[in-house]
């Protein structure tokens, strides 16, 4: 599954200025069926005060390094919020869908909405990484460093991972893939069977993951002019009513107040 470095999905709330930034960075040819891209965040609001950034997670483990708070995140299945504060730095990997399963040999589904300790899965102190990454000044350092740690550690490749990022790749860029029932035709698996592997690999269901792309859709496409009707028919909803619902549940707001609130 091919990844855009300059656009990034999901993005609710953004924080603009020269206070933050975001990079990320591809991962080497060997490692790039288990990582997604490298990513970094950086920040200064001792001036400006905290501000909160906001996403749509997408169906990914990151490994985050933040000092004094290093974690392995499962998939988040809802809305991720971050306050930003003084001034910080936080450096991550992000997992190809289903790619963690081999480092961590469990359902990931133990993971979801949670975070774990990195020496739960590679068995090795956190504070000396820790101290490491603190310790370097340029990204490609960063990146560097994260792909001296994971290939010491590589497991072998799983044929069922490249089968889960081909099947969200499908579901990302066809938008007529609506319901799980979709998913089955395009994968000669039955609905069971989806559920299952998605279940152990990834850490939500396969309607889950049709869902969430969906409402990346929404995000990238919406204006405060449009027509609701249509554009919920377009995503698959039933009617306008289950859209709204569904995009205040996940978003926190209408989808009008939301396209107002971004100036469009």
């Amino acid at each position: 599954m091919k990844t855009d470095l300059n656009k990034p999905r999901g993005i609710i709330k953004s924080i603009a200025g020269e206070n933050w930034s975001l990079t990320r960075s591809a991962p080497s040819l060997g490692l790039s069926f288990f990582v997604e891209h490298y990513w970094s965040v950086r920040w200064d609001m001792r001036e400006s005060g905290p501000m909160v950034q906001e996403n749509l997670p997408h169906p990914s483990v990151h490994l985050v390094f933040e000092k004094e708070n290093t974690k392995i995140f499962g998939v988040v299945s809802g809305r991720f919020s971050q306050t930003l504060k003084e001034e910080g730095f936080v450096f991550g990997i992000k997992f190809r869908p289903g790619a963690f399963f081999p480092f961590y040999k469990r359902s990931l589904s133990e993971i979801t909405d949670k975070t774990i300790r990195i020496e739960e899965v590679f068995g090795v102190p956190t504070k000396p990484l820790e101290d490491e990454v603190f310790s370097l000044q340029s990204e490609s350092e960063l990146v560097q460093f994260a792909e001296n740690f994971l290939y010491d550690r590589l497991p072998e490749e799983d044929e069922t991972i490249t089968w889960i990022n081909e099947l969200t790749e499908k579901v990302s860029n066809d938008r007529n893939i609506l319901k799980v029932e979709d998913l089955v035709k395009i994968s000669g698996s039955s609905i069971r069977a989806l559920q299952r592997v998605f279940n152990q690999y990834v850490g939500v269901s396969p309607k889950w993951i049709i869902n969430r792309y969906r409402m990346f859709e929404a995000l990238d496409r919406i204006t405060k002019d449009m027509d609701w009707v249509e554009f919920a028919l377009e995503l698959g909803y039933f009617d306008q009513a289950h859209f709204i619902k569904d995009f205040k549940r996940m978003i926190g707001k209408s989808p009008e107040e939301y396209a107002k609130g971004i100036g469009l």
